[in-house]
């Protein structure tokens, strides 16, 4: 990242799509963090990721499974463990599930599923590692991930503003409605976590080609992720709290 260093990453979801695409961008930058902690739910079967933490160096694999609260905590006695008394700079919350559902195929059970993946678990994994972010935040002056920073991705499809923008976004009631109540979890963090130098953001980092995004998306992974690592590496205390784009544009609640 440029300017301020970020010097520790944590992101779940790391096995496939964005979540790959970051760890792979963030270890190969310049200069690149420390650290990047890559986290999925079955690392041994994460043939590209193991093949990343073999050529960098800087890359930790390690494993999470989002919904499951044992999981969570092992994950951060060893990241604890990496990171020390130098605290986690970065926490960047990208795992998440999608089943298309209309309004007529839309069950409880789905939507009940979704919004334990794609909200709640972002939630109690934020909760979590608060403690290695505040060790962060107490290092540093500012807002930015230099410093101490919550990342949640979230998506257009969020946005209630926009919800008549686009057909397409009808199919899937469950994965929308979960991520709109991300985002008031991140206005949530943005407000409680401020006076700490603690910056949170949802970011909607683009339509991607990704077996979550599908083949009609119009950019490919290797495209969209030096502009998220752009974007991230020049957040400040003027973000906190907003919904952006890859850009780094506002995008409506």
């Amino acid at each position: 990242m440029a300017q301020q260093r970020c010097r520790s990453v944590l992101i779940t979801g790391c096995s496939r799509g964005i979540g790959l695409g970051l760890v792979r961008g963030l270890a190969a930058a310049c200069p690149a963090p420390d650290c990047v902690i890559a986290t999925c739910r079955y690392p041994e079967k994460a043939q590209e990721l193991q093949q990343l933490s073999k050529q960098y160096s800087n890359i930790r694999l390690l494993q999470l499974d989002v919904v499951c609260e044992n999981s969570i905590k092992k994950v951060v006695k060893e990241v604890e463990e990496i990171l020390g008394d130098k605290g986690l700079n970065c926490l960047i919350n990208n795992a998440g599930i999608n089943m298309s559902a209309s309004l007529e195929e839309v069950t409880a059970e789905i939507m009940l599923t979704i919004y334990k993946t794609n909200t709640v678990a972002q939630l109690m994994v934020t909760k979590a590692f608060l403690p290695l972010l505040r060790k962060a935040a107490q290092l540093g002056t500012g807002m930015g991930c230099h410093r101490a920073a919550i990342i949640n991705m979230s998506s257009l499809s969020a946005s209630m503003q926009l919800v008549q923008e686009n057909e397409m976004f009808l199919q899937v009631y469950p994965y929308r409605i979960a991520k709109t109540a991300l985002n008031m979890i991140t206005r949530c963090l943005a407000a409680d976590l401020k006076a700490e130098g603690i910056l949170c953001i949802s970011l909607h980092p683009g339509w991607i080609q990704t077996d979550m995004g599908g083949d009609l998306a119009p950019l490919q992974i290797q495209d969209a992720i030096p502009g998220i690592l752009s974007l991230l590496a020049n957040l400040s205390e003027k973000d906190n709290g907003l919904f952006l784009d890859g850009h780094g544009e506002m995008l409506p609640w």
